[in-house]
């Protein structure tokens, strides 16, 4: 029996790209460079600052600027945080869902803490949920399952009893090595793969879709 569910942040439980995409537009700007459109910053968003910074500027963490570029963009991003995410529609209905049946729900993001404890409070669901797992909490990221091991911990309630949601093949892996349940949302950004191959164990178009797996 499933007795909490546990999203990914960007792409799964909001939709960050806006934000994302300012902040390295802001950067193209400030270099006398025109806008990236949104349709090739939007794909690469789970992936951060080595994603964004790819798509507008087609640099490379080992590139010798690329240190130097990723502390402006995460300075730019971290300034504007929540000028236009969202939760992605029906997400808040999913969320008063699980509460109303007593269900524990958490994030657990690869965001630094730096980002995603903020965020969460200026989107109104910091004190709602039951853990906020960053991608500096635990010294690991996903696919590694110890931030999962570490929701798991902070929310006292065993893995397989879990459920892990989220819209990158890493979150699945993850989920999958930590022993919880998995689904691959659509909606999300998925970085140019197909969710159906990663091997959740579901795949849900819509954040209601997951409702519906837990009946």
């Amino acid at each position: 029996m499933i007795r909490a569910v546990l999203f990914d942040l960007d792409g799964t439980f909001a939709d960050t790209a806006p934000d994302l995409g300012y902040a390295v537009n802001q950067m193209r700007a400030a270099r006398g460079l025109p806008p990236v459109p949104d349709e090739k910053t939007r794909p690469v968003t789970s992936s951060g600052a080595r994603g964004l910074l790819g798509a507008g500027f087609g640099i490379t963490p080992d590139h010798a600027d690329y240190p130097a570029m990723r502390d402006e963009f995460l300075n730019i991003y971290e300034a504007n945080l929540c000028r236009e995410t969202r939760l992605f529609d029906g997400m808040a209905e999913l969320i008063q869902s699980l509460e109303s049946r007593a269900l524990t729900w958490g994030i657990v993001t690869n965001k630094a803490e730096r980002f995603a404890l903020p965020l969460m409070a200026l989107l109104g669901y910091g004190t709602r949920a039951a853990c906020i797992i960053g991608g500096d909490t635990t010294g690991k990221t996903k696919p590694h399952p110890a931030p999962l091991f570490a929701a798991a911990r902070a929310i006292n309630i065993d893995p397989p009893a879990c459920l892990y949601v989220g819209d990158d093949e890493r979150d699945i892996q993850a989920g999958r090595a930590a022993g919880m349940k998995t689904v691959a949302v659509r909606y999300g950004y998925l970085n140019g793969s197909d969710p159906a191959s990663w091997g959740a164990d579901a795949v849900a178009d819509t954040p209601q879709d997951v409702l519906q797996l837990l009946v």
